[in-house]
């Protein structure tokens, strides 16, 4: 009898259950998207319960949809956004606010109070990380300030915190009936509060920003067995025995196993990340340092990260707020009408800008606007936003690992497009790499999972099923190249110092 190994993927604008074969294929996949919710301008949230309704919804779908019985499923791993913060009653399960998500800037002004006068970069020896909003425990902070009763109830001791790794761990465990409540260090290393050293909580950073030790889940590695999911649904009884971050996820599961060797994942954001190996590289050039992996008693392996905001959301964005298509893949057919970008340049710093810059004070405009452009123009402009960013970000990365890229990885929903790949290959000058499952982020949890109970044997295991399914290489010229790249890094001046 064939056994395989399921993933959660609690992303951002959707969940899925995904569910591997031994040789890294999907063998079933079912996707619920859940409501982005916009209270203010700059607050972007999930409603956790909708969010935990649709695991348990997706998790039986896919099984269904396998045709499996769940003594099949060896493991299951989980996958989750990054720095979306979760806190909840520990006796009644409830959450006290809605999950706060990683692109939410509300906390603005308690990072500028932590920052104090030494900046941002108060605890980047430690951390790795620039004081941001992007990260998780300014989000916690905020909630204990501003939910009525949260902080005395968070002082004794009745209140937990989460990334959506945890939430969803300690519910797929039994929730207030013995879950179990844990993380693992790649998300840890994004809350602002680990110390990437010691993989353990940073008492100091908490103090500072006030948040009880008791609220912190415990720091585990990213693949062993954590517990059971809970006595019933569709994966009762099964080991969850894998957690990665989303962006990490990606990266083991295109086998970025070895120091120097990177990937981008397109998605609601982009993040290129690259392997530095056990030596933690702290960056001069606006990138992260973090986790990229721990497996079991293994050395910690870290990288080096660049997060980018807006790439996939920009396409929902063009999608359902300005109604300029009706579906993401028509965004590539309007693109393909025109030859070039007309002269027009879209920077999508929508909740400001994130590395190399890391600008909460930029927003979004769109430059080099004349009657000549049309909505193809606008359509290719959107698409060259990804690829430009993701220049910015790999010639940090260079910079800062004195090893210049030679070709990039790539995976996530918008590597289906291809006029997008292409583009990627020219600005960037080097070949573009698509691997035959694209969707590497559930992949990448489920090797976890699955090297924790020895479905997989090693990290070897995970080479061998890595296979190419499309390559792009460079057909721009150089001059075209440097004046397209001259002319985005002058559209991106253009949003600095927008809000005071």
């Amino acid at each position: 009898m064939s056994s395989y190994v399921a993933a959660i993927d609690q992303g951002t604008t959707s969940t899925r259950c995904m569910i591997f074969d031994h040789s890294g294929r999907v063998v079933a996949v079912d996707q619920k998207e859940h409501r982005q919710i916009f209270p203010k301008a700059g607050w972007v949230e999930h409603d956790p319960e909708e969010v935990w309704t649709n695991t348990r919804e997706v998790a039986a779908g896919a099984v269904a949809k396998a045709d499996l019985h769940v003594s099949d499923i060896v493991a299951v791993g989980i996958t989750n956004q990054r720095e979306t913060a979760v806190v909840w009653d520990r006796t009644t399960g409830k959450p006290v606010y809605n999950a706060i998500v990683w692109q939410d800037t509300r906390t603005q002004a308690i990072v500028d109070e932590l920052g104090g006068d030494v900046g941002a970069d108060r605890y980047k020896t430690r951390t790795g990380l620039p004081l941001a909003t992007y990260f998780s425990g300014p989000k916690i902070r905020w909630i204990l300030d501003n939910v009525e009763g949260a902080r005395a109830r968070a002082e004794a001791g009745d209140l937990v915190f989460g990334n959506m790794d945890t939430w969803v761990l300690w519910n797929m465990t039994g929730g207030v009936d013995g879950g179990v409540h844990v993380t693992d260090p790649t998300n840890a290393s994004r809350t602002l509060l680990m110390d990437l050293d010691t993989l353990s909580w940073d008492a100091e950073i908490a103090a500072d920003m006030g948040i009880p030790l008791s609220m912190l889940p415990e720091i585990r590695s990213s693949s062993e067995e954590y517990g059971k999911v809970r006595e019933r649904g569709a994966l009762a009884g099964v080991p969850i025995a894998g957690i990665l971050g989303d962006q990490q996820a990606a990266t083991f599961g295109q086998a970025c196993l070895s120091p120097g060797e990177a990937k981008n994942t397109y998605g609601t954001g982009n993040f290129v990340l690259l392997n530095t190996g056990t030596e933690k590289v702290l960056s001069e050039n606006g990138l992260l340092t973090t986790v990229c992996y721990k497996i079991g008693s293994n050395d910690t392996v870290y990288a080096l990260e660049g997060s980018i905001a807006v790439t996939g959301s920009l396409v929902q964005w063009i999608r359902d707020n300005l109604g300029m298509i009706s579906s993401a893949a028509e965004i590539e057919e309007h693109a393909r009408a025109v030859e070039d970008n007309g002269g027009c340049y879209f920077v999508p710093a929508f909740s400001g800008l994130f590395a190399p810059y890391w600008r909460a004070d930029a927003r979004g405009a769109i430059v080099g606007l004349t009657r000549f452009v049309n909505k193809g123009h606008l359509a290719r402009a959107v698409l060259e936003a990804t690829a430009f960013q993701t220049r910015e970000v790999i010639d940090a990365m260079n910079a800062d690992s004195g090893v210049p890229l030679t070709s990039l990885k790539v995976d996530g929903g918008m590597v289906v497009n291809e006029l997008l790949m292409q583009f990627q290959s020219d600005i960037l000058g080097v070949p573009v790499i698509r691997p035959v499952v694209a969707e590497t982020t559930a992949l990448g949890a489920a090797y976890a999972a699955g090297l924790a109970v020895g479905f997989w044997k090693s990290e070897d295991d995970i080479r061998q099923n890595w296979a190419k399914d499309k390559e792009w290489t460079p057909a721009m010229d150089e001059d075209r190249r440097a004046s397209e790249y001259a002319n985005w890094k002058k559209a991106v001046t253009k949003t600095f110092d927008w809000v005071d």
